[in-house]
């Protein structure tokens, strides 16, 4: 398995992705005592957006970092590609 470099955007990553764990775990032991189904379901609610927030800065960033530095190493004018690119995954 190949290291990767630890971007910037990783420790931030990494907290969201703890926070949906504790908000899962929580959805865990209110339906085990049998808690309104309103109060589950936002709280699964707020680990899907924390998750697609995780995921969205996770793809963001390397576009940012790597797929940019391919580019520009490819034909040294990677940056209107890429920039289209940025641009139609904000809406993930």
């Amino acid at each position: 398995m190949t290291k990767h470099a630890h971007h910037a955007t990783h420790p931030d990553i990494v907290k969201r992705l703890k926070r949906a764990n504790g908000h899962l775990l929580s959805v865990i032991e209110m339906i085990e005592a049998q808690r309104p189904c309103t109060d589950i379901a936002q709280q699964l609610h707020a680990v899907e957006k924390a998750i697609t927030q995780a995921k969205r800065t996770l793809i963001q960033d390397h576009i940012d970092r790597c797929l940019d530095a391919a580019m520009a190493g490819a034909d040294g004018e990677g940056t209107p590609a890429t920039a289209q690119f940025k641009a139609i995954t904000k809406y993930l």
